[in-house]
């Protein structure tokens, strides 16, 4: 196992009733944004929830943060934090609210002139506004992470960004908001926290027991409750579960003194960039590709996480390692979603050269645990994905 230092400063409040707290985690005095999304909270009675428990709180707020938090909306929301001199954040929605409430709290103490220049120079934050966030979405682990990816439509980029600074105060998780989800947004969360768990444990064997067995039972216990869920989001179990997996799949636990990947993201955000395609079903198109390509470097893992997760036991380590690509690619169908590029576009030629191109202009020279990963090696994996 490797050496490591871990801390998670993110308060988590979890269970059925939980929003009326979050007036208990922000400071009597504060001037607070409420970030929002499309506005479904209005109509699943969210976001009369969270009005209601900061009753006597002097809130300001900004909705219309889209799917993927997008840079000249998120200027929009600066603009506000500045003018009414905003000390506090709160984000109300998914992983795409949360990551935009991160970039703005980055952005509100940046002392630069552009803040792009954050996420293009990766300037890591080190103390940014404080905020907290009331969780609508299990599916991206934001809301107990430092992470945040955010996208500019006029130069179709998808980058990340992130620091010390950037950990939700609090984060608010009551299962019962997953009622209201629709199928679709559903099983991208199933899919985007089980390819979270498979960024930093589809590697190679470190001898790290105990993080091998949480990632396992992450991707076990989403494997158990994605068809319950998907059947009927009111079931309360189902729901605490599934939302638990996805903050645990992505709050630094798991990645602790093992190697981690990340390949499959670097790739997958440029097809959400180019084409606008849903963020997990990216990870689902590339990650099958991913671990065929790498395949001699990553069989001993995949066939760990074949006998461990799909109960694979008969054949050789290479045949258990195809079975588990294929028991993943059939765990994604079941989900309903499909994984090839051309399932979601026509216009997928050139695709592969314009990542790779992009890749390198960037100096992205070797990705992956090995950063062995070079731009013809990922040109070769996006066309495999077609």
């Amino acid at each position: 196992m490797n050496n490591f230092e871990f801390k998670n400063p993110t308060k988590i409040i979890f269970g059925k009733d939980t929003i009326e707290k979050v007036k208990e985690e922000i400071p009597q005095d504060a001037k607070v944004l409420l970030l929002y999304g499309g506005g479904s909270i209005k109509k699943n009675g969210i976001y009369d929830q969270v009005k209601t428990a900061l009753t006597g709180v002097d809130v300001t707020e900004f909705g219309g943060i889209p799917a993927n938090p997008e840079y000249a909306t998120l200027m929009d929301a600066l603009k506000v934090i500045k003018d009414q001199n905003i000390t506090y954040l709160l984000a109300v929605g998914g992983g795409s609210v949360i990551d935009g409430t991160k970039f703005l709290s980055a952005a509100a103490v940046y002392e630069g002139d552009t803040p792009w220049d954050i996420l293009t120079k990766h300037i890591r934050t080190k103390k940014g506004m404080p905020f907290g966030t009331v969780l609508t979405l299990p599916a991206t682990g934001s809301e107990m992470n430092s992470g945040a990816v955010i996208t500019r439509a006029e130069t179709k980029e998808k980058l990340a960004m992130g620091g010390p600074g950037l950990f939700p105060e609090f984060s608010i998780l009551d299962p019962e908001v997953i009622t209201s989800i629709p199928q679709r947004q559903l099983a991208n969360g199933l899919t985007d926290a089980f390819t979270h768990v498979l960024e930093q444990y589809m590697t190679y064997p470190i001898g790290a027991l105990l993080q091998d067995r949480f990632a396992e039972s992450i991707l076990q216990t989403l494997i158990e409750v994605a068809p319950k869920v998907l059947k009927d989001p009111t079931d309360y179990n189902a729901a605490a579960n599934f939302m638990w997996s996805c903050t645990m799949a992505l709050n630094g636990l798991i990645q602790k003194g093992v190697p981690t990947d990340w390949a499959v993201h670097a790739m997958g955000h440029e097809l959400t960039a180019l084409f606008g395609i849903d963020h997990a079903r990216t990870l689902a198109v590339i990650a099958p590709s991913h671990y065929k390509f790498n395949f001699e470097a990553k069989k001993e893992k995949l066939a760990q996480y074949a006998e461990r997760v799909w109960n694979i036991t008969e054949g050789s380590i290479d045949d258990k390692a195809y079975a588990a690509i294929e028991k993943t690619v059939d765990f994604f169908h079941e989900l309903g979603i499909d994984t090839k590029l051309s399932d979601y576009t026509k216009d997928y030629e050139g695709t592969a050269e314009e990542i790779a191109k992009r890749f390198t202009n960037r100096g992205w020279l070797g990705l992956g645990e090995h950063q062995s990963l070079s731009p013809d090696k990922v040109e070769k994996i996006v066309k495999m994905a077609y």
